[in-house]
């Protein structure tokens, strides 16, 4: 474990939050809805990072006051009760330094947000659609073993039973921190339902994982969007409603089209087509930022792009493949059983080690 005392940054970040509170105070940067909440979080973060220190500090320093007592130390009962102090010193130093560690590690802006996931079937006709549903009740499964709400936003069916694309939110504690690794292509080989021959087809499906939009994040102005309504229709063209209740929403400047059907409401529809239109309009903008980082660097956006495949779900052979951190595990069932935090916490554990590594904390 590496010695984290001698870091003057906690000096300065106590400086710094001084100089937050002035900012923060002024009536300019108040109005500022999003320069205030970028502060006050970036205050809350510095705060953490001061407090974590000085544990560390006061823990480290009860655990050499410890170790030398035990040198001295000749009764035999006492040496008993030190060595077990410094055990448990050492045990609560160690996580404290782990704390410490993720907080010194880079911040997505967006780590505290619930997402709005899109699951859309890529090559492989009806066999591709059919993994969208499996994909899709992957993570209802995963959504109900972490406590997080789902919420369906919007779904367009195939005659099969599975989906052409199907849109949904997830509410809940870690949301984003642990899903935005399952954005990009996913790719499936087994015998379709539709194969007589017997014969194994790859099929593939596009995942994508936005940070749910908030209305300040995106302004979107009435006149820059078209509205639609329409009658819903199932799969196959079949009636679903006799209202006028779909919504479909184009937002002129970027062209991007949003349609929901799924509720009996035009309210609840256009509602919900408005949030996917933000959060799309906000991942453009992060794209936008990304590509502005990368040509000032030189060099190309790595891993995460949706066009990346990231997972290979093999049914023959029972493994579940993630390209990105070359981990295989044969739990295929298990898995599609919402079983992921094994492949999650390994990519959450890397991406954290290249952190660590990128700020010298290796």
């Amino acid at each position: 474990m590496q010695d984290l005392t001698p870091f003057s940054m906690f000096d300065e970040l106590k400086e710094k939050i001084k100089e937050i509170d002035e900012k923060i105070s002024r009536p300019e940067v108040i109005a500022d809805v999003l320069e205030y909440r970028k502060l006050s979080r970036e205050r809350a973060r510095f705060k953490e990072l001061v407090d974590t220190h000085e544990k560390y500090r006061e823990v480290s320093s009860e655990l050499s006051e410890a170790r030398e007592l035990l040198e001295k130390e000749n009764d035999r009962e006492m040496i008993d009760f030190l060595e077990t102090e410094i055990l448990a010193l050492e045990e609560k130093l160690e996580k404290i330094d782990s704390r410490l560690r993720d907080l010194l590690a880079p911040q997505d802006e967006f780590a505290g947000r619930n997402v709005i996931v899109e699951i859309r079937a890529g090559t492989g006709g009806n066999e591709a659609a059919l993994f969208a549903a499996d994909l899709y009740r992957m993570y209802v499964k995963y959504a109900e073993r972490r406590g997080w709400k789902l919420e369906s936003l919007s779904s367009n069916p195939s005659e099969l039973g599975g989906f052409k694309e199907i849109v949904f939110s997830l509410n809940g504690s870690d949301v984003y921190m642990r899903m935005k690794g399952e954005s990009g292509v996913h790719r499936v080989q087994r015998v379709p339902v539709t194969e007589s021959g017997g014969r194994i087809h790859t099929s593939t499906a596009t995942v994508a994982v936005l940070p749910e939009a908030e209305e300040v994040d995106v302004k979107i102005e009435p006149s820059d969007i078209k509205v639609d309504v329409f009658r819903s229709t199932g799969p196959g063209g079949q009636s679903v409603n006799t209202t006028d209740s779909a919504v479909r929403i184009t937002h002129k400047p970027t062209g991007i089209v949003v349609t929901c059907q799924d509720e009996k409401s035009q309210l609840q529809n256009r509602e919900k087509a408005m949030r996917i239109l933000r959060a799309r309009l906000l991942e453009q903008l992060r794209q936008e930022e990304r590509k502005k980082q990368a040509e000032a660097r030189k060099s190309q956006v790595g891993t995460g792009e949706r066009s990346e495949k990231i997972r290979t779900y093999n049914f023959p052979q029972g493994r579940v493949t993630d390209h990105r951190i070359g981990l295989t595990i044969h739990k295929l069932d298990d898995v599609l059983e919402g079983e992921l935090d094994e492949i999650i916490e390994s990519l959450l554990e890397q991406e954290r080690a290249e952190e660590l590594k990128n700020i010298g904390l290796t």
